[in-house]
C-alpha cells in the first residue's frame, strides 16, 4: 500500500509546476501523455480531412469493379450466345415480314375497302353506312377507321365478322353495337379499322415530326 502511495505521489509530482516550462523539459510521464494526445489529434484530423475521403473513393472503386465484372460476364455470355441471337433475329425478321405482307400499300386501299363491302354483301347484309374516316399516321403505318352499319340476321352478321377476320389484310371491328329491330332483324354499328404502309415520303415526314416533338 505504501508503494502505491509513493508511486501516486511521484506521478502527481511530475504534473506540478509545469506552467512556463517548455514541454521538452517536462518529466517523462507528462511528455508521454502529451505525445499520445498529439498522436490522437493527428489521427483524428487525418481521418476526417484525408483518410475518410480515400476510403470513400476506395469503396466506390470496389463497387465499380463489381459492376464492370458483371458487365464483362454479361458480354461474355452474349458473345457465347451470339449465334443463337442471330438466328432469333432472322426469325423475328421473317415474322415481321409476314406481318408486313398483311398491310396494303396506299394504292391497294381501294381494293381492300371493296373487299370489306363485298364481305357484307356476300352474306346478304344490307349496307346502311360505309364511311371511311381520316387516316391516322403512326410511326411506320397509317390507321384508317371506317364507320359501318350493316343490317341482317344474327347468323349472317356473325358470318360477316368471321369473314372480316379471315381477310388477307388486317381488319378489326371495334366499338361494336348491335340493336334488334321490330322484325327481329339485327343492326350492327361498328368502326372497322384497317392499316396500310406509309410511303417513304410519309415515313420521312413522320420522323421529322417526331424529332420536332422531342425537341
Amino acid at each position: 500500500m505504501k508503494n502505491m502511495t509513493e508511486i501516486s505521489e511521484s506521478l502527481s509530482a511530475q504534473f506540478r509546476d509545469l506552467n512556463g516550462i517548455h514541454p521538452g523539459l517536462w518529466p517523462i510521464v507528462p511528455r508521454m501523455l502529451c505525445a499520445l494526445g498529439t498522436v490522437i489529434v493527428v489521427v483524428v484530423a487525418g481521418w476526417y480531412f484525408y483518410w475518410s475521403t480515400q476510403f470513400n473513393e476506395l469503396e466506390a472503386g470496389q463497387q465499380q469493379e463489381v459492376t464492370l465484372k458483371e458487365d464483362y460476364k454479361n458480354k461474355i455470355q452474349q458473345s457465347i450466345n451470339l449465334e443463337g441471337l442471330r438466328k432469333q433475329k432472322l426469325q423475328v425478321e421473317k415474322y415481321v415480314s409476314a406481318l408486313e405482307k398483311q398491310l396494303p400499300s396506299k394504292a391497294e386501299m381501294a381494293a381492300l375497302l371493296s373487299d370489306i363491302t363485298q364481305a357484307g354483301l356476300g352474306r346478304g347484309l344490307s349496307n346502311d353506312l360505309f364511311k371511311p374516316g381520316q387516316a391516322v399516321p403512326k410511326d411506320y403505318y397509317a390507321e384508317l377507321p371506317i364507320d359501318v352499319k350493316w343490317t341482317g340476321s344474327y347468323h349472317d352478321i356473325g358470318a360477316f365478322a368471321s369473314d372480316i377476320a379471315h381477310l388477307s389484310r388486317i381488319v378489326t371491328l371495334n366499338n361494336l353495337s348491335i340493336t334488334v329491330n321490330k322484325d327481329s332483324v339485327l343492326t350492327l354499328d361498328a368502326v372497322a379499322k384497317t392499316f396500310r404502309y406509309l410511303d417513304p415520303e410519309e415515313v420521312a415526314t413522320q420522323k421529322k415530326a417526331s424529332k420536332g416533338a422531342k425537341k
